[in-house]
């Protein structure tokens, strides 16, 4: 029996260890349209199903704990699916099961990145304790209801996190600029870019790639280098 259980640790050690707490956040404000709220929702679903990606996420040392919520108004943010660790193709279907069978949360508030950034800290927070701990927010505008993103960084707890923006090109002329100057934050930060809601698929395809990867070698911190 102790053989039995000494082969059996390391693989229950490599299933506890997480490496990554990535938390998704899908923008649900009033100026996504129905048909955007679809490509939104479809083309992260296509992402996370995507052969690669599944392979980033069940291959690495230690699992991935992933959660996701969509955000608008100052108290509209709401939960998609808590954290779920993704050990297995099991549990990458039943998130991906979950996503296209919620309905969405709201459709005529405002854009309130500020309050969806703490609401989003709150959850790592109270998530599972891994190595690394990133946001991905996604978005087709600037802030207009609130306080900005750069008060949520320094009002809620954003000490080791990196905050990763994907920007929907088409709706706001700034908004890729805004995201670089507002929405990225910590170490090995960094924003993709989708052409419209038609390229969501794709980029969130290469956003999640690159998250999964933990790709920063050529990242330099955003304000400041990470707490130790």
């Amino acid at each position: 029996m102790a053989f039995w259980l000494g082969l059996l640790a390391p693989v229950q050690a490599q299933q506890e260890h997480c490496r990554l707490a990535l938390l998704l956040a899908l923008d649900v404000s009033s100026s996504v349209d129905a048909d955007e709220y679809i490509l939104q929702r479809d083309g992260l679903a296509a992402a996370l199903d995507d052969a690669v990606i599944r392979s980033a996420i069940l291959d690495g040392d230690g699992h991935v704990s992933l959660a996701i919520y969509e955000w608008s108004g100052r108290r509209q943010s709401a939960m998609v699916t808590n954290w779920v660790a993704l050990t297995d193709d099991s549990a990458i279907d039943g998130v991906i099961k979950t996503l296209m069978s919620a309905p969405r949360s709201h459709t005529r508030f405002p854009t309130a990145m500020g309050y969806a950034l703490g609401f989003g800290a709150n959850l790592l927070s109270r998530g599972p304790k891994c190595d690394r701990q990133v946001i991905d927010l996604s978005g087709d505008g600037e802030n207009n209801d609130g306080f900005p993103p750069h008060l949520a960084y320094k009002n809620f707890p954003f000490a080791n996190v990196t905050v990763n923006g994907l920007a929907v090109l088409g709706g706001s002329d700034d908004v890729l600029d805004y995201f670089h100057r507002e929405v990225r934050f910590g170490f090995g930060a960094f924003i993709e870019t989708s052409e419209g809601y038609l390229g969501y698929r794709e980029a969130m395809t290469r956003k999640l790639f690159r998250e999964l990867n933990d790709m920063v070698q050529a990242a330099k911190p955003v304000r400041g280098p990470r707490p130790g």
